[in-house]
């Protein structure tokens, strides 16, 4: 009996040739395979909301540069304070971090189970003008949060936003005046991000982008991502010669190999029919198992889930995953609220986030990954049936 992941990577020959076609090349890294890679995204998400506006993709080595190097383009700086979302993997806040500033958590809508725009405002109102700096948002598990009504609240307190879109290529939302919008696309945030870990839509082993639509902060961006150098002549503060760089901020070396763009470019060609067989997945869960004691992932009319992760909970929520471990199938659990991590609760002592913490206690993430055979489906379904006596 095979084992069957929450999550996992799909590796085709074509993806496999385009990576030995790059050991084969003059360029392991800093080469044509990098750009490549950040066309295909942004060729991607203007097919998908049908939006003509310019928008900038510079890829990096992981998810987490991206929400860091966003931070230090947004201009954060020890003391400052941000606030983000509790329902997420630690590098959301770790960013703020990195930057010497400081987080407020903020807790989420229980049903969407992205921030809560009504208790971001509570916390906005409850201090003075200019305590915060900016809004991290994330679209957990593929669903987009309405990033159109935390934008309005961001303009109204002088507020910047970072979509953490790592969940959510792919997904789209609709605006209040009806037109599309996408994970990442950057038309309600000044920056959004994507992580490219092994269970995300499209697999590099590590590697993350960074989207925006201002050329200005991605200027900014391309500096940090390269230590801060630049050989650009028409940024330079003078000139030597052909060999010339200079250093003109400090940055960090946020570079992504062509071996591994490479491999994202090739798998982004099957973005679609990959979103499409995720949708299908989760259309025959919610068919399935709706008859259950368990609460399913929202459906919401303006809104395309893009199924990173596919999330149910219950009561049993510790049963039943040791049942499935029982039976070699491999749930996961996301998230433990970042605020309840050891680091955080020492260094801003215990918080309550209550619906944060009442859905961490029912949560469980079931296989959802596009390469999930209809087989591996049907026994995942049996078995959580199977625990609930059906």
């Amino acid at each position: 009996m095979n084992l069957i992941p929450y999550g996992k990577q799909v590796i085709e020959k074509e993806d496999i040739d385009a990576v030995v076609e790059v050991l084969k090349s003059d360029f392991l890294t800093q080469g044509p395979q990098v750009a490549k890679f950040e066309r295909s995204v942004t060729d991607f998400l203007k097919s998908v909301s049908h939006d003509p506006t310019e928008i900038y993709a510079l890829a990096v080595n992981n998810g987490t540069t991206a929400l860091h190097l966003a931070c230090i383009a947004l201009g954060l700086k020890a003391g400052d304070k941000v606030l983000v979302t509790s329902n997420s993997f630690a590098a959301s806040a770790n960013c703020v971090r990195y930057c010497g500033a400081n987080v407020e958590f903020v807790d989420i809508d229980p049903k969407t189970l992205c921030l809560d725009p009504n208790h971001l405002q509570f916390l906005i109102q409850s201090q003075p003008p200019g305590t915060y700096k900016g809004i991290i948002v994330v679209d957990f598990a593929g669903f987009m949060a309405d990033l159109e009504q935390l934008q309005k609240i961001a303009d109204q307190n002088q507020l910047w936003i970072i979509e953490d879109a790592c969940h959510a290529i792919g997904g789209t939302r609709r605006a209040s005046d009806g037109s599309l919008y996408t994970a990442g696309n950057g038309r309600f945030a000044d920056i959004a991000t994507y992580s490219f870990h092994p269970v995300k839509h499209v697999a590099t082993g590590e590697g993350g982008m960074i989207l925006t639509r201002s050329r200005e902060l991605l200027q900014k961006l391309t500096l940090l991502r390269t230590h801060g150098i630049t050989k650009d002549p028409s940024l330079l503060h003078r000139n030597d010669g052909g060999w010339y760089y200079e250093m003109q901020v400090l940055g960090h070396n946020g570079r992504i190999s062509d071996i591994l763009c490479a491999l994202g470019a090739s798998q982004m060609k099957r973005m679609e029919p990959n979103l499409a067989r995720r949708r299908a997945i989760a259309d025959r869960y919610d068919r399935e198992l709706s008859g259950l004691p368990i609460t399913l992932p929202i459906r919401h009319p303006d809104v395309e889930h893009a199924y990173h992760l596919y999330v149910i909970q219950t009561d049993q929520r510790k049963a039943l995953y040791d049942f499935l471990i029982s039976k070699k199938i491999n749930p996961q659990v996301h998230y433990i609220p970042i605020h309840r991590l050891p680091y955080y609760e020492e260094l801003y002592g215990k918080i309550s986030r209550p619906v944060c913490e009442a859905y961490y206690d029912r949560c469980l993430s079931i296989p959802m990954y596009h390469g999930l055979t209809d087989e591996d489906q049907t026994r995942v379904i049996h078995e959580i049936k199977n625990f609930f006596g059906k």
